[in-house]
């Protein structure tokens, strides 16, 4: 199995896509009147794309310093 981060963090990305979907989905089938599922949605982006680039500054922070992106070679909290 591959334990990259930066594969962990488009997973993440694609799950956050997802529920998207399901949002806009849900909203025009149910309420069509109503945009709140649409608004949330915009909401879930923008924490989506604030999530991806926190997570690619502390992937690059922590390749710089162990030359590894591996999930399981990152032990930093047990020093």
């Amino acid at each position: 199995t591959s334990r990259n981060m930066v594969r962990a963090l488009m997973c993440l990305e694609l799950i956050l896509n997802s529920v998207n979907i399901n949002l806009v989905t849900f909203s025009d089938l149910f309420d069509s009147r109503q945009l709140k599922g649409d608004i949330f949605s915009i909401f879930v982006i923008a924490i989506a794309a604030a999530e991806a680039a926190i997570g690619l500054a502390i992937v690059s922070s922590i390749y710089r310093n162990r030359n590894s992106t591996r999930i399981n070679q990152s032990n930093l909290l047990n020093k």
